[in-house]
C-alpha cells in the first residue's frame, strides 16, 4: 500500500501549497499588534480567500490522514517537502512569471533528494504502540520546543520572527500528524471506540494550535522565511517522532547512511533555492523595494511589467506630491504678499 500512501502524500502536498497562498493573502493585512493573539485569527476569518484556504487546508488534512492509514510516518511526512515545488509552480502560473531554470533546478533538486532519501532509507516498522508514558515524554518535547521557537519570535528581524513562528508550526504539524496514525490505529480496531479514546480530541488542539502558530508565521515576515522552516522542520520533526514512537526503522548500513544524508542535504538545498525564488520570497521593483504583499500582486503581468508599473506609480505619486507641496507654498506666499501689495 506504500504507493497509495505516496500518491495521497503529493495530493496532500499539493493542497498545503494552495493553501499557504490563499491563508498568506488572508493575514498579510492584519494589524501587527494581533500577533500571537486570537485577533488575528478573528480579522482571517473575515476574509473569504482566508476562508477557501481553510477549506483546502481541511481537504489536505484528509488527503495526509489517509495517506498515515496506508503508509508509515517517516515516509509520508518527508514527501509533504514537495510543497515548495508546486507552491513555486502555482504562483509562476497565477501571477504569470515564466519559471526560470533557476526554479526547475531547485524543484528538480528537491524532488531528487526527496526520492533518494526514500530509496535508501526504505522506511519499515511502524507498527509499535506506544504507551502512555511514551506520549508523555513526546508532548512535552513538542510543547518545549513550540513554546521556545514561539518566544524567539518575539525578538529579531521580521525574518527571523517568520522563521521561528514557522519552526513552531512545523514541530506541531509533525506532533498532529503522529496523533493521526495513532488514531487510524484506532479505526482499524473498529469504529465504535474511535471517539471514546483521547486522539481524535488531541487532534483538534493541536491541528488549531498548529494553524494559529502557522498563520503568525505568515503574518509575521516575508513568506521565504516561514514557508522553509515549516517545509524543511516538519519531515525531520516527524522522522524523528516515528522512529521514538512507532518504531520506524530506516536502513543505514553501509553507504545508505552518507547516501540518505546526501539526499537530505540536497532535499534541504533545493528547498532553500526555491524559498528564495522572486516568486516566493517576493518582487523586487526596480527602486530595491521587496514586495511581500501577494494580494496586491496582479495577476497575469510579467514580473518585469509589474516591477515596472510600480515604478512608473511611485513616481506618479511624487510627481503629484510635489505639485501639490509647490502649490501649497505659492499659496502661501501669495497670502503673504498680498497685504504688501495693498499697501
Amino acid at each position: 500500500m506504500e504507493p497509495m500512501a505516496y500518491l495521497l502524500a503529493v495530493g496532500a502536498a499539493i493542497s498545503n501549497a494552495v493553501t499557504t497562498i490563499l491563508q498568506r493573502m488572508g493575514v498579510e493585512t492584519a494589524p501587527s499588534e494581533t500577533r500571537l493573539r486570537w485577533g488575528l485569527v478573528a480579522h482571517a476569518i473575515r476574509r473569504k480567500v482566508w476562508l477557501a484556504g481553510f477549506g483546502v487546508m481541511i481537504c489536505g488534512s484528509l488527503l495526509q490522514f489517509v495517506a498515515l492509514h496506508f503508509g508509515r510516518l517517516s515516509a509520508v511526512q518527508p514527501i509533504l517537502t514537495l510543497e515548495l515545488p508546486f507552491l513555486v509552480v502555482i504562483l509562476g502560473v497565477w501571477f504569470g512569471h515564466k519559471l526560470s531554470w533557476r526554479e526547475w533546478m531547485g524543484a528538480f533538486m528537491a524532488a531528487g533528494g526527496l526520492a533518494t532519501f526514500l530509496d535508501l532509507a526504505q522506511p519499515s516498522g511502524g507498527s509499535q504502540q506506544p504507551d502512555v508514558g511514551d506520549w508523555v515524554l513526546v508532548s512535552a518535547m513538542v510543547v518545549a520546543s513550540c513554546v521556545a521557537s514561539a518566544g524567539l519570535a518575539h525578538i529579531g528581524p521580521a525574518a527571523w520572527r517568520a522563521a521561528m513562528f514557522g519552526v513552531s508550526a512545523a514541530v506541531m504539524f509533525a506532533f498532529t500528524a503522529a496523533i493521526m496514525k495513532e488514531m487510524n490505529a484506532d479505526i482499524v480496531q473498529g469504529w465504535g471506540g474511535v471517539f471514546l479514546s483521547w486522539p481524535p480530541y488531541v487532534l483538534a488542539v493541536t491541528g488549531l494550535t498548529g494553524v494559529f502558530l502557522a498563520q503568525n508565521a505568515f503574518h509575521a515576515g516575508p513568506i521565504t522565511a516561514s514557508q522553509s522552516t515549516l517545509v524543511l522542520v516538519d519531515p525531520f520533526a516527524s522522522i524523528a517522532i516515528g522512529i521514538g514512537l512507532f518504531g520506524d526503522r530506516l536502513r543505514t548500513a553501509g553507504a545508505r547512511g552518507p547516501g540518505e544524508a546526501m539526499g537530505l542535504l540536497v532535499l534541504m538545498l533545493g528547498v532553500l533555492y526555491l524559498a528564495r525564488s522572486p516568486l516566493v520570497a517576493g518582487v523586487r521593483a526596480e527602486g530595491g523595494v521587496e514586495e511581500h504583499i501577494l494580494s496586491s500582486r496582479p495577476r497575469g503581468l510579467p514580473s518585469r511589467r509589474r516591477a515596472r508599473s510600480a515604478v512608473q506609480a511611485d513616481t506618479s505619486t511624487v510627481a503629484a506630491t510635489a505639485t501639490s507641496a509647490a502649490r501649497g507654498v505659492h499659496g502661501s506666499e501669495g497670502s503673504q504678499t498680498a497685504p504688501w501689495g495693498s499697501r
